[in-house]
């Protein structure tokens, strides 16, 4: 006979709620849910999806109102820009040498006089932020369904975010 340990002829180990319930809480195993308790996450899982895409929607939809209006004040303020050909045109509006604000306090200042070029970077702003809030989103949605773990990391995925901003600009 060969010392090759033999595999065990009794039956299989069962499914997750067989396991024993002693030290689950620091081995990073899960019990099984309840119908009540899986039902009760379905609805809070359901409920997150719907926050998640609704942040989308609106930071997607103010987006492109805010730019609308932007671009119609414009356009209101400079008729020449209409003109797809001539001296002034479209081509001016979106060369590197037209004056769009590039920082907050220019940003403020457009805004605060109603240019519509103030108006269109605080759009494209607000799109840009859209998916940052969608992250900010996650973290609370995380710490709301009680995974720390998960929670803690989309956390840190913000943190890089939001410093990628400010280290962008330095």
């Amino acid at each position: 006979m060969s010392d090759t340990p033999r595999p065990p002829t009794g039956p299989a180990p069962g499914p997750a709620e067989e396991v024993p319930l002693a030290g689950l809480e620091r081995s990073g195993a899960r019990r099984a849910l309840t119908p009540d308790e899986a039902r009760r996450m379905a609805a809070k899982v359901h409920r997150v999806e719907l926050a998640i895409s609704l942040v989308l929607r609106v930071g997607v939809v103010a987006s492109v109102l805010v730019i609308a209006v932007g671009l119609g004040l414009m356009f209101a303020h400079h008729g020449s820009w209409v003109r797809l050909d001539g001296p002034v045109s479209y081509r001016a509006l979106t060369s590197a040498t037209t004056s769009f604000p590039h920082s907050f306090g220019a940003l403020g200042r457009a805004l605060a006089s109603g240019e519509g070029r103030g108006i269109v970077v605080l759009g494209v702003l607000i799109l840009i932020l859209t998916p940052v809030l969608r992250v900010a989103v996650g973290v609370i949605s995380f710490a709301y369904e009680k995974d720390t773990p998960m929670a803690l990391v989309t956390l840190f995925v913000l943190a890089v975010l939001v410093g990628s901003f400010f280290l962008a600009g330095a």
